[in-house]
Parts: C-alpha cells; structure tokens; sequence
C-alpha cells in the first residue's frame, strides 16, 4: 500500500492497479502451526480438507445479499460441484433473513469453536443493517457435523459497540490466542480495535470472556486484514496489517498470544503485506510469517515505497522463541523464480502454506493476479516454491497458469487466476494440493483444484463454476475470490 493513501479494502472488488493506486480482494490467510502440518478446514470430520469461499451473491433477488460456498475434499477425488453445501440467511436455522448487500460471507474464518470435532465457521455479514444502525455488521457461527457446514443450530455473535456503523465481521481470525486448549475468535470492524472472543463458543452462542485489544495500527485508521498463527512456540498469534501511525506505511505487526489474551504492549513491527499466512516452513518449531506487498515499489507521484519491488514483493519473517528472527524478501526477478518483475504483477496478491511433497517442510503458494502472460492482460497465475530446513527458495519452483497442463481453462484476460490460493490436501493422500481462485467469466468467478502427484503440482485438475455449485451468477459473484482461513 502507499503512505497517507486511504484504499478500501474491497474483499468483493477484483484486484486492479492504476498508477499506484490499489484495490484488491482481501482474505486472512491464516496458517496455524501443528508440527509441520500447515491447518486446513474439515467441516465434516473425515480427516480429509475442505474448502469454504465467499460468494457474494444475489439471493432470492437481493443483490449481494451473499452466500458461503463449501467444497468438500472426497478421498481419491479432491474437490467437486457434487459434494458441496451453500448457506445464506435465507437457509433455515441462519439468524437474519438475505437483503441486498448484507455481503453475508465477506469474511470467515474456520476453527471447532466448540470442541466437538468438527470445524465451524464464523461468517461476517459486514454490511448487514440493524434497524437505523446502517453497516452495523454481524457475525454468525455455523456449525460443522458429519453432513458438514448446514445452518442448524447457527448462533448470532452480537457487537459490543452495537450502534456505530462499523461493519461488525469485516475481518475474523480464529485460533487459541490464551492458550487454554479452546478455540478463540477475534473479530475486526472498521475501527482499529478487535475483540477477542475466549474460551470457545457453545451452541448457544456463550464463551468465555471477551477482550478488546487496541491494535498498534493508526487509530483512525481501518485494519487491513487479521491473520492467526503460532510464531513463537505458545499460544497463538496475530499479525495484523494496516497503516503504522508514525509516517502512514503500511505494516504487519505481530501481537503475541499469552495466558491473558493478545498482548498489544509488546508487539513486534513486521514488514509489510495485505495477505500473510504463519507456519513452520524449516521444520524447527517456530510458526515463519509470510506477507505478499503485492504493489508497485513507486507510487504514481513518484515517492518510493519502503519494502517493496516492481511487480511486487514476498516477505519472510522466520519465527523464533522471541518472535521475529531472519527475514528473507522474494520477487520474480529471485534466483530461480520463474517469470520476471514487471509493473503491476501483483505477485504476492494471495499465499498460503502446505506440505505438497511431503518431505516435512512447508511449501509456498504465491497468487501472482496481475500476470500478463503472452500479451494477454491479467490472466494471472500462481507460483509454488519449495521449503526446505534453510526456508523456502527458488529451486525447483513451478510456475501454473491455465495454459499449464493439466490445468483446466486458458489463460483470458482478466480472469485474475491466484486472486486467492490455498495449498490443503483435499484428496486424502497427506500431500497439499493446489486450489486457485479466479475472477473467471467476468469475474462470476471460480475454483479450480489441481492436484499433487506426490512430488509437485502436476495432475489433471477440476474447475467448479459458480453455476455447479448451485451459485446464481447474477451480479458476478466471485466464487473463489476469497477462501476462509
């Protein structure tokens, strides 16, 4: 992002670049740390990933009223269009009722919130109103069962500041930030503060106790996005990205979990990123955070941006016991990065860790939007790099766009192809499969699931459209745009 440059972040706007001005799609990609198993959603408890995705929606007429698409992972089959469930506030049991641009499923995030097994989902309806309070926002958790996510049972998550026009759910992040062995949920708004929700939450929609944190950003100023994770070998962290309040830069700054909650008096500042994930990519027991600075390295007046690089720039933060430790910066112009740094790329627009080749390292997904490949504008594409005990490098990086083999589609322009990524194994064989999101068909959107063959992302893969999904395309929905963490 740019210094002293208000941009919205616009979770349901396709990403684009004029100048140095930027929009982009937004989603936590949150990567919690389990040996060297990067996290992923299992709605249904079958030991297999599962995949949930906004949509922003027109539902029984109402535009953007919004919806929330899950795809689930089939052993030996990976995602399809065929298993799958898709909830709304029109779904029975769901509090509230669809209205236009309620934007129900703009943010979510997954944990088992209640400790039975199966993963839940938290869903931020940022634009829902309450009675004259407009954009008051909601927050709505859906259970998970052995038929998955359905809308039984889904309680309401009420606003502690009710009344403020403050998009109660725009951001959500999920994990133990107390340590207590229970799931937590921290919930942002348009302010600068969040509110942590401990203890878990019951069926009843009770936990035990709440927290608000005023996060170290500027504080008249919007977080740009949360994203959980253990850095530094307890209770789970925050990193939260939005403007630092010195000289306006955007920056990551790391909120470490402790037996009380978020501990904001001792955060580190990281480098800069929209997007970040946490996970232990050298196997030593430390959750590494990674943030895509997806932007120009100069903005249209000329002024250089801190950290950044044509095209864009990944950053790496390698975890230690005191939290930060080494940090490596990544471009396309990196020794054995395929492609080039050019203008406008967006390289680093999403990522997301997993294991692909199960060697025990984590592995790097990066969403590069902006791509324009053989003259044609946008298209995008996506690059996986290979983690190892010294971290993540370019040997033996792939480059995959729909012109790849085995990857369904072609390259078109616009499609965005990596405006969101997501490495889980969604197949059942322990190895992370690739999931990309694009802005496919003027931007109704999808998702398309390829493989790993053990060693690489190379199989023949599947692309779920909107329609197979039993999505309504009117108003382009932009299934795939943004995937829960």
């Amino acid at each position: 992002m740019h210094r002293n440059t208000r941009t919205t972040l616009a979770t349901v706007a396709a990403a684009a670049v004029t100048g140095g001005l930027l929009t982009f799609a937004a989603s936590a990609t949150a990567v919690a740390v389990d040996g060297t198993v990067a996290s992923q959603a299992d709605f249904d408890n079958d030991g297999i990933a599962d995949v949930a995705s906004s949509a922003t929606a027109t539902v029984a007429g109402k535009a953007e009223a919004g919806e929330v698409v899950v795809a689930y992972g089939v052993q030996g089959t990976g995602l399809t269009s065929t298993r799958r469930s898709l909830v709304s506030q029109d779904t029975s049991g769901v509090p509230g009722s669809a209205e236009a641009g309620d934007r129900f499923g703009d943010e979510t995030a997954y944990a088992d919130f209640d400790g039975d097994g199966y993963d839940d989902l938290a869903v931020g309806a940022p634009g829902e109103d309450l009675g004259t309070d407009k954009d008051a926002g909601m927050v709505t958790i859906l259970w998970g069962s052995a038929n998955g996510i359905t809308g039984a049972g889904a309680v309401q998550i009420d606003d502690p500041a009710s009344s403020s026009h403050d998009q109660w759910g725009r951001l959500l992040a999920a994990g133990d930030f107390d340590g207590d062995g229970r799931q937590d949920l921290t919930v942002g708004t348009s302010k600068s503060k969040v509110y942590v929700f401990k203890g878990g939450i019951n069926r009843k929609g009770t936990y035990g106790s709440r927290q608000t944190v005023q996060t170290p950003i500027m504080t008249d100023a919007t977080p740009f996005n949360l994203t959980a994770g253990d850095v530094n070998g307890g209770a789970t962290d925050l990193v939260v990205s939005g403007y630092e309040p010195t000289e306006g830069w955007t920056r990551n700054f790391l909120l470490f979990g402790t037996a009380s909650g978020l501990d904001a008096a001792g955060a580190q500042e990281l480098r800069p990123g929209i997007i970040s994930g946490v996970g232990d990519i050298n196997h030593d027991g430390y959750g590494d955070v990674v943030s895509g600075a997806m932007w120009n390295a100069t903005n249209e007046d000329g002024t250089t941006v801190p950290y950044s690089a044509k095209g864009g720039k990944v950053w790496i933060t390698y975890g230690s016991e005191y939290g930060v430790g080494t940090v490596q910066g990544i471009t396309q112009d990196t020794s054995g990065i395929p492609g080039a740094s050019e203008s406008n790329d967006m390289f680093g627009h999403e990522l997301d860790l997993g294991d692909v080749n199960g060697d025990g390292f984590l592995d790097l997904a990066i969403g590069v939007a902006g791509e324009n490949v053989d003259g044609v504008t946008d298209t995008g594409s996506v690059l996986v790099l290979y983690g190892k005990a010294s971290g993540i490098t370019g040997t033996g990086a792939q480059y995959i766009d729909q012109n790849t083999a085995g990857v369904p589609g072609s390259n078109e322009k616009g499609d965005m192809f990596g405006i969101d990524v997501k490495l889980d194994d969604v197949n059942g064989d322990a190895k992370a499969d690739l999931v990309v999101g694009s802005g496919e068909n003027d931007y109704n959107g999808a998702i398309t699931y390829v493989p790993s063959t053990g060693g690489k992302i190379s199989g023949t893969g599947r692309s779920l459209s909107p329609s197979a999904l039993g999505v309504s395309t009117a108003g382009r929905p932009g299934v795939g745009v943004n995937f829960a963490d």
